[in-house]
């Protein structure tokens, strides 16, 4: 925990932007559920800073229908301002309202971030070493989605709730899972997924 309040008070300047935009933009566009904008720092940047520690050496990150830009974006965050290791940073989101809020937070913080407008399975020709997703889909689904996106040394991170054990029992691929508890909840976990092939 000590750690990544490090890493978030070393990026406070550009997550407190972020938040102002959020808040800004949310009253045009669906970014976030509306009960969570009073906890936004524990629901949504805790959370997904929580993952940062994870990424270690990696240099390439893709995540999955990044909606307001949760990890993604906070993960692109803390990258700048600790001299974290990725040199590049893919969002993949394939509404265009939120993908305008995106390019307007990567334009105000400078960050260097590549944002695709498109489904997931419709892309083609990239690959990263790590993948990310929260709230989108189950873990098969997500695996589905993304195989076509891993090498064969991609570690996948996935924020996952109370369902978690549930979702487990339907994967359909064999692969090597650490579960991490949560930080900022009692009943979610981090999945922590390598060596994935097909079942």
């Amino acid at each position: 925990m000590k750690q990544i309040e490090t890493l978030i008070q070393k990026s406070d300047i550009d997550l407190k932007l972020y938040i102002k935009l959020l808040e800004k933009w949310q009253k045009a566009v669906n970014l976030v559920a509306a009960s969570t904008l009073k906890d936004i720092w524990n629901r949504h940047i805790l959370d997904s800073a929580q993952l940062f520690p994870l990424i270690q050496n990696k240099k390439s990150l893709i995540d999955l229908g990044s909606g307001a830009g949760f990890p993604g974006l906070v993960l692109a965050i803390l990258n700048k301002n600790n001299q974290g290791p990725l040199e590049k940073i893919i969002l993949i989101e394939s509404d265009v309202k939120k993908c305008l809020f995106l390019k307007e937070v990567i334009r105000q913080l400078s960050l260097n971030v590549e944002i695709i407008n498109e489904r997931i399975e419709k892309i083609e020709s990239i690959k990263a070493d790590i993948i990310t997703a929260r709230a989108l889909a189950t873990v098969q689904k997500l695996l589905e989605l993304s195989r076509h996106l891993a090498n064969k040394d991609t570690t996948y991170l996935f924020l996952k709730g109370e369902n978690v054990d549930e979702e487990l029992k339907s994967v359909q691929f064999q692969l090597k899972i650490e579960k991490i508890k949560s930080i900022t909840s009692s009943n979610s976990c981090i999945l922590k997924i390598t060596e994935v092939y097909d079942g």
